[in-house]
């Protein structure tokens, strides 16, 4: 059955058969058409969709990683300050001889007494950070102190100090008890 629109036209003889032919199969192949191009559309919109899946997807395992980085670090820092605190050598109100060091460029002062400070010379005692202030710790806490984190050990070096050929000042020693 035809569309009856169509069928009075033929009726009347305003149209022949062949336009109504014609017409029929110009219907259809615009519906063909049609049909095509949703279909490239929804093809398209799935893309569009997967690609910003993939992107979301890649986006958070970079987060991810993040976050883990952080939870690291912020374990290795709670390891070390709890290594400082519970192996630093406390210091009482005999400390009174000032000990002069360098920290991210800045002159930075601790309270020693003699012993410590003979100590901290020779490398037995290394200092360490935590929290803004500066505390003395044995040499092996500051080897593990400095294999957690470098940053977080201000003194401390087992490397000799190795003497330059052409110093004309290499006889002089200098002496422990300068201050500056």
């Amino acid at each position: 059955m035809g569309n009856p629109f169509q069928d009075q036209l033929l009726k009347a003889g305003l149209v022949s058969k062949k336009q109504v032919h014609k017409a029929k199969q110009e219907k259809n192949q615009q519906k063909k058409k049609q049909r095509t191009n949703s279909e490239k559309v929804v093809d398209e919109n799935k893309l569009k969709a997967h690609q910003l899946k993939e992107a979301k997807v890649k986006r958070d395992r970079e987060l991810n990683k993040q976050k883990e980085n952080q939870a690291r670090q912020k374990a290795t820092s709670a390891e070390i300050n709890q290594l400082i605190t519970d192996n630093c050598i406390s210091r009482d109100e005999n400390c009174d001889l000032v000990y002069n060091f360098e920290h991210d460029k800045k002159v930075k002062r601790i309270y020693v007494n003699a012993e410590l400070k003979d100590q901290i010379v020779r490398g037995k005692l290394g200092i360490a950070r935590i929290e803004g202030r500066y505390e003395l710790v044995t040499k092996t806490i500051a080897e593990k102190i400095q294999q957690r984190n470098a940053k977080r050990v201000v003194i401390y070096s087992d490397e000799q100090k190795s003497v330059d050929e052409n110093d004309p000042y290499a006889e002089y020693e200098i002496p422990d008890d300068l201050t500056w």
